[in-house]
């Protein structure tokens, strides 16, 4: 067995933002013989914790300046990090030129985001972009082969047993640090460069860094691996899937996180108590009640047979009688902004389902969706907010009345998140009917009525797009349709309207399409 290459530390330098710890780790280091340096509001936490500390600007004979500006930016600093300590001339020079190596650099960072994120002017936002930081960080993650790296308060212990360990740092933690520094400084970058380029759509260079949330079982196939990464930017609203909390059931597939945040992003797009239940990303049913109880019940009837092995979302803490009318169903995700007490034990009698808590109800915010194409991603602002329902208009002769105006907003809210071709039947605040997902429109139309049983007779119908011929709305008609609600835009519309004449059933322009690819 092979002794890995160890590195002594018999010098470092500490600059943090964030102080969790570091009078602690201080305390340890002065315990295991280390030398340490500090900048100004480090050092002064250091010194009331008792530990010894020499301050960067008498190593450097050079004061602190510019308001904090410059500090660590200075040859004793950075010759003393960058030198290789393998590199006979690198020692020489360093000799010669009166500088002591530098072996553990432990830094964090100005919290950008933060401020950022607080609303702060733009005066302050620039102050929080560090200089003097990611210059000592990349500075020693390049040279880490021979000096130790921390930007991590939870990587302060491991440090302090592997000095236990080994009386030194091995090539295997230098190098590992050295990684999670630059992923550090990436990230950092990253996010000072989206906010320069906070008024432009699309900027030139997409510029992200996503921390990994988990690693998941597989991917869509079992012969597919898969992880799961929050985007910082969109997410810690409360109202992503990301920020969801599991408190029960075996781990979450990729399969399994794509149609819950499919069922969420549905049962939080209406106000009233809502029930979701979702079949790969398209609903099974959907229905709004009094109570979640009925609810439930009303969207169990949209496709019972579809919702097994289902995914079901609430938009209202989850009672008790719910919990148990959704255990006499075989489903495999739970998810709600809460759960009472006896609710969540009977959910919790089901061994392998998974119970997901989300910290609010809220509609996810503005941002985009990215989707990958071979060679690149393919990125567009999300299908979120507010439906203009001001700018709807009545087409046809016959007018809706304010029933069917209701059904006629709830299917819309529907086809919003179902797969094109999308064409969905309503009636009275329930999904009766769903065809999503094929090539032609008038298919989706008779799939639709073929899937309601005889539910459709008095529904109403919406499409996620216009009608490129009249044999949907025909074929609607005939199925007993009360009315249609679609954007139009067709270069048939004047036929298509004239089939609704015809059939004297009202049509509606909403003006804006929904497509989901």
């Amino acid at each position: 067995m092979s002794i890995p290459a160890v590195t002594p530390v018999a010098r470092a330098l500490l600059s943090c933002f964030d102080k969790r710890g570091v009078a602690d780790l201080a305390q340890a280091l002065h315990e295991r013989g280390v030398e340490l340096i500090s900048t100004g509001s480090t050092a002064g936490v250091l010194r009331e914790a008792g530990v010894p500390v020499t301050e960067v600007a008498d190593l450097t004979g050079f004061p602190e300046c510019l308001d904090g500006r410059v500090k660590t930016l200075h040859p004793r600093v950075h010759a003393g990090l960058l030198a290789d300590r393998n590199d006979p001339a690198h020692v020489a020079e360093l000799q010669e030129l009166g500088v002591e190596p530098i072996d553990l650099v432990v830094v964090n960072l100005y919290p950008f985001a933060d401020t950022v994120a607080s609303g702060a002017p733009a005066a302050d936002v620039v102050e929080m972009i560090d200089i003097g930081g990611p210059t000592m960080i990349r500075a020693a993650a390049k040279n880490h082969g021979s000096v130790g790296v921390l930007v991590d308060p939870a990587d302060y212990a491991i440090l302090l047993a592997e000095l236990d360990d080994h009386s030194g740092l091995t090539d295997g933690l230098r190098a590992r640090l050295a990684a999670t520094a630059f992923r550090h400084t990436a990230a950092y970058d990253a996010e000072v460069a989206t906010w320069f380029q906070r008024d432009e759509a699309f900027p030139p260079q997409l510029s992200i860094a996503l921390p990994r949330v988990a690693e998941l079982r597989y991917g869509e196939n079992p012969h597919q691996g898969a992880a799961l990464y929050a985007d910082p930017r969109f997410g810690g609203q409360g109202s992503g899937i990301t920020d969801a909390e599991q408190l029960h059931g075996k781990a979450l597939s990729y399969n399994n996180l794509l149609d819950t945040d499919a069922a969420w992003a549905m049962a939080v797009d209406l106000d009233d108590p809502c029930v979701a239940i979702i079949k790969h990303t398209n609903p099974a049913g959907y229905a709004v009640a009094e109570d979640l109880e009925v609810a439930y019940e009303r969207a169990l009837e949209g496709d019972p047979v579809s919702a097994f092995g289902g995914i079901v979302a609430v938009n209202r803490p989850l009672d008790v009688a719910t919990a148990r009318r959704i255990c006499e169903v075989f489903t495999e995700v739970v998810i709600a902004p809460a759960y009472d007490p006896e609710a969540l034990t009977v959910l919790q009698g089901k061994k392998n389902l998974r119970i997901l808590r989300m910290p609010s109800a809220t509609r996810p915010g503005p941002g985009w969706t990215l989707r990958s194409v071979s060679g690149g991603l393919l990125v567009q602002d999300a299908d979120v907010g507010d439906e203009p329902w001001d700018q709807w208009r009545v087409v046809t002769e016959a007018t809706p009345d304010e029933n069917t105006l209701d059904d006629l907003r709830f299917a819309w809210i529907v086809a919003k998140h179902t797969k094109s071709n999308a064409i969905v039947l309503a009636k009275d605040g329930q999904l009766v009917g769903v065809g999503a997902g094929q090539m032609s429109r008038v298919d989706s139309v008779r799939l639709a009525v073929e899937r309601s049983g005889d539910r459709h007779v008095g529904a109403v119908l919406a499409s996620d797009a216009f009608f490129p011929f009249r044999d949907g709305p025909d074929a609607a008609a005939t199925a007993g349709i009360k009315a249609i609600v679609q954007p139009g835009g067709s270069v048939r519309d004047d036929e298509v309207i004239a089939a609704a004449d015809g059939h004297g059933i009202p049509m509606v322009f909403t003006g804006r399409r929904h497509f989901r690819h």
